[in-house]
């Protein structure tokens, strides 16, 4: 390597190490200062990160991988804030023998800023549970207040009031959420206790490692020690009949033990496919709680909880509504749409506005949204209102009448893909600048009237079905 390359290299990495700095100081600000020092503070810059490719190291591989599936993202686009040129974020385990950590000695470096020296610490063990799945952070109404409940009881010292609890939703409806939370408070409660959270696709992989290496003896007595046994997704051992009998043989251990079990699948105890008929009766011989998906009042409080944890993020109420209405999945999806807008807002130094959202959720809005057409939303307005469907495409300004096509419009513009010349047109031909007129009428009107504010959601449950 020549002096100019070399001189070129350390100026490349120097550049590298100042976005680093940026980067962690934006990401403890959005973060949380419990989740950053949790999940966050432990990356350290590499050596090799350059212009192009940076690389970033954590001292496990599970913590790699949770980083991986939550910031990835998010990641390479704070980089590319910094740095356009960069084209990918390397998240890797930092090996036995550590890479050399770039020196930011050369660049001003952000006050919350880890020292490199902490890229040498031995890898951390695996926490037992989410830091961010507890009770206080778990949206609770209709649809799920059993089974929290449920896991509230189940997490209460002294001896269980039953066992196992039972709990089944489709995906990311909370079902993990619960069984963290049951954790984390249970430990609270028992200091002494043990306890063990495993998806049961780690539960068999575990178990065929130790028929392979003749020591099953060691795997039933790890699991059957402990106080607390969570096993979630228990759907992926349909068939596996091998597995099914020593699981088996662990309900009915801890049943007899009067220990505490509880289990997650996608369905109910009787539905799941490829399960022994025992099994399945032993699993709903105690308590089975479900959870529906999520309405739109609970995703809208859901957006609402997650944006507490973002002090420094402010979103119109009409967008919280638009990612409540229109993304109706599952909460997993919700709060995935929910990161990405402030994401790019925060990069972008955007504004949260409703065409920003739309722009940036363009895809996920459209891909998730049911197909609701301007004659459901006009029928929907005027059976609400009390006026003939008729009056909201007339040329009649009366307030009785003013008022419900503004909603209509504003609905239209808010669940539909419609553009606003269109909207115009199914109103009686209107301008669009009568539609953008409307629109940001029924925005005002909704941050100090209630009763419009009151009618635009119920509207939108209606529509929404």
């Amino acid at each position: 390597m020549t002096q100019v390359q070399a001189l070129e290299r350390d100026g490349m990495e120097a550049a590298v190490a100042k976005a680093w700095s940026h980067v962690r100081a934006n990401l403890r600000r959005s973060a949380g200062q419990r989740l950053f020092d949790q999940w966050l503070k432990p990356v350290v810059l590499i050596e090799g990160s350059n212009a192009e490719v940076v690389r970033l190291g954590l001292p496990s591989a599970f913590m790699t991988q949770w980083v991986k599936n939550h910031y990835a993202e998010r990641l390479l686009l704070e980089f590319r804030g910094q740095i356009p040129a960069v084209r990918n974020v390397s998240i890797e385990t930092l090996a036995e023998e550590p890479k050399r950590v770039l020196s930011t000695a050369s660049a001003p470096v952000a006050a919350d800023s880890a020292p490199v020296a902490a890229a040498t610490a031995s890898p951390a063990e695996r926490p037992q549970f989410d830091v961010r799945f507890t009770f206080d952070r778990f949206v609770i109404d209709a649809t799920n207040r059993v089974a929290c409940n449920a896991a509230k009881a189940m997490a209460e010292p002294g001896a269980p009031r039953f066992s196992p609890l039972y709990l089944h939703a489709g995906t990311g409806q909370g079902k993990t959420h619960l069984m963290h939370a049951i954790g984390h408070a249970f430990l609270e409660a028992n200091p002494e206790a043990t306890a063990i959270y495993v998806t049961a696709e780690r539960f068999m992989f575990e178990f065929v490692q130790a028929l392979r290496n003749k020591d099953t003896h060691a795997f039933k007595a790890r699991l059957r020690s402990v106080d607390l046994l969570m096993i979630d997704d228990l759907q992926f051992i349909g068939g596996k009949d091998a597995t099914q009998q020593e699981f088996f043989h662990t309900v009915n251990e801890f049943m007899s033990s009067g220990k505490r079990l509880v289990i997650a699948a996608d369905r109910a105890p009787q539905a799941l496919e490829g399960f022994e008929p025992r099994l399945a009766g032993r699993l709903a011989s105690g308590l089975v709680a479900d959870i529906k998906p999520a309405e739109l009042e609970l995703r809208r409080a859901i957006v609402g909880r997650k944006l507490q944890d973002m002090p420094a993020v402010t979103m119109p109420h009409e967008v919280m509504d638009l990612l409540a209405a229109r993304i109706t999945t599952n909460v997993r999806e919700l709060e995935g749409a929910l990161n990405r807008l402030v994401a790019y807002a925060q990069l972008n130094g955007e504004v949260i506005t409703i065409d920003f959202a739309t722009n940036v959720l363009g895809e996920v809005l459209r891909s998730a949204q049911r197909r609701i057409t301007i004659d459901e939303i006009q029928r929907a307005v005027s059976a609400h209102f009390e006026v003939k469907q008729i009056d909201l495409i007339s040329e009649r300004r009366a307030v009785a009448i003013a008022r419900p096509r503004q909603i209509a419009m504003y609905l239209a513009k808010r669940l539909t893909t419609r553009s606003l010349p269109e909207i115009g047109r199914k109103f009686g031909n209107r301008d669009h600048s009568t539609v953008i007129h409307a629109v940001k009428r029924i925005e005002e009107l909704r941050g100090k009237d209630v009763e419009i504010d009151t009618a635009v959601r119920t509207l939108m449950r209606t529509l929404e079905g």
